[in-house]
């Protein structure tokens, strides 16, 4: 079941990406031959309007469309699908930068549309938000689990509630993150905890540990009291936006920091999450509710908007790059440099997916 809500949660983002660069290829008069979700082989031709062909292909893990012209290679004659416009090299530098980035702006604009939307159906929120008088029926909830953690090692995961600790003969139920620690902190032993995970109660048996520092016993998890805030819609568009634009800020932030480390050689990349350790995340958002569902979503879509405008040819960013110097210089680049250069890009994101999805299954095991 994850693996289907992923292809779906996947087929929606790359389908909202790809119209961004459609319909900006249209707003500049650019002919766009095909309309593709997902990847050849094509199954089904939908049907032909305004000049462009809507296919369904067999691959589903991504999409296309095919803008004539945005091929360094392709030719004038090479119009296997003859559609209605402009070819893309023949419209401004400016009008190019825009169709390349158009994907990117709809990712952007399809997150604050998810949170919005989130916001007003209930979205998980701290009491602690400006909010907080209006968050109804909260809980402790984990918000964050740490690597290497016996909560982590016993299968905690963020988004759990917390209903009772016990450990021998003592119970706690009166829950609050200043108890909680406490009890963990006095545990002798094992300690139990039962959590509501999307409505479905656990336990757990796990032996705290003691800091090094302080000699005092933790898990290794962060709490929270967590309920739901409903908001009317002109509050839900405003905090849809205002939770996309920190989100983006905190996530370019993060990546930035990411490759600053790789150039230094210090890189941690064992959190990276590819589409196998993606779809988990996703089948795990999708049993504590659909709320979380939408929210994950969001900041996939954000994620993929951030990476799309790495300066890496094969990527939205390297294509933009590749325009920015065209416009310096004045003249087109080197048909074979470009596409050299792009299918160097590609095999080298390709390796780094390769990579990442064989640690996704390794953790699976």
């Amino acid at each position: 079941m994850a693996v289907i809500i992923f292809v779906i949660v996947l087929g929606i983002l790359v389908f909202v990406h790809e119209l961004g660069h459609f319909l900006a290829a249209k707003k500049a008069g650019v002919r766009v031959d095909e309309f593709g979700l997902g990847y050849p082989p094509r199954a089904v031709k939908i049907g032909k309007k305004w000049g462009t062909l809507f296919t369904l292909n067999w691959i589903p893990f991504g999409g296309f469309v095919k803008i004539w012209g945005e091929n360094y290679e392709e030719k004038d004659d090479d119009r296997k699908e003859t559609g209605i416009g402009k070819k893309f090299t023949n419209v401004s530098k400016k009008w190019q930068a825009a169709i390349l980035a158009a994907g990117v702006i709809f990712n952007i604009l399809f997150a604050w549309f998810l949170f919005s939307v989130g916001f007003m159906i209930g979205l998980p929120t701290s009491i602690d938000s400006i909010y907080g008088n209006e968050v109804k029926n909260s809980s402790l909830t984990i918000i964050n689990v740490l690597d290497d953690s016996p909560a982590k090692e016993a299968g905690l995961k963020s988004g759990d509630k917390i209903k009772m600790l016990s450990s021998e003969n003592e119970f706690l139920q009166d829950i609050n993150a200043e108890k909680v620690s406490q009890f963990i902190n006095q545990s002798q032993n094992k300690i139990s905890i039962e959590v509501d995970r999307g409505g479905k109660i656990l336990n757990f048996d796990i032996l705290p540990n003691a800091e090094i520092e302080t000699g005092r016993k933790i898990i290794g998890i962060n709490m929270n009291m967590v309920g739901t805030l409903t908001l009317p819609l002109h509050k839900a568009i405003y905090e849809g936006g205002r939770a996309t634009i920190d989100l983006t800020q905190v996530m370019v932030v993060g990546i930035s920091n990411l490759i600053y480390d790789v150039f230094k050689g210090q890189a941690d990349v064992s959190n990276i999450a590819g589409p196998v350790g993606i779809a988990g995340l996703v089948g795990d958002a999708s049993k504590l509710g659909f709320a979380y569902l939408i929210s994950f979503t969001a900041l996939i879509s954000i994620n993929l908007a951030i990476l799309n405008l790495l300066p890496i040819p094969a990527l939205d960013g390297g294509r933009i790059l590749f325009v920015a110097i065209e416009g310096i210089i004045k003249r087109p680049i080197n048909p074979m440099v470009a596409s050299n250069v792009n299918t160097v890009g590609f095999f080298i994101l390709i390796g780094l997916m390769l990579i990442v999805t064989y640690r996704d299954i390794l953790r699976l095991f």
